[in-house]
């Protein structure tokens, strides 16, 4: 997860090299580089937690910024005209990094999932 989330920032990081240089795109690329590479930082936080309390308080804080990173591609694909697949493949991996935290964060507490 660690690479993998590194990964993802650097290619959000090269999405955003390519957007305009528009007011709009401006403010999007900027709260959607924080938000991605975020993800990565704080889940390599949540590696080193000191306990698991720790560790689920840093993992939502991973979850948080996922879903913030969605939002702001999901946005990014409003404000362009045609449908840009390199967008899509990333709210694509992010959903799939979200998943992934949100079942880690359920083991960590301890809860099942009804089957």
């Amino acid at each position: 997860m660690k690479t993998r989330t590194r990964k993802t920032a650097v290619k959000v990081l090269q999405v955003c090299d390519k957007l305009p240089e528009t007011t709009n795109y401006y403010v999007v690329k900027k709260q959607l580089i924080r938000c991605a590479t975020s993800v990565g930082a704080n889940y390599r936080a949540a590696c080193r937690a000191k306990s698991k309390a720790d560790f689920v308080h840093k993992l939502h804080i991973v979850e948080e910024e996922c879903d913030e990173s969605i939002y702001w591609l999901e946005l990014l694909i409003d404000l362009q005209e045609d449908g840009n697949q390199e967008v899509l493949k990333l709210i694509n991996e992010f959903n799939q990094v979200l998943s992934i935290i949100v079942t880690a964060l359920k083991t960590a507490k301890g809860i099942q999932n009804p089957k």
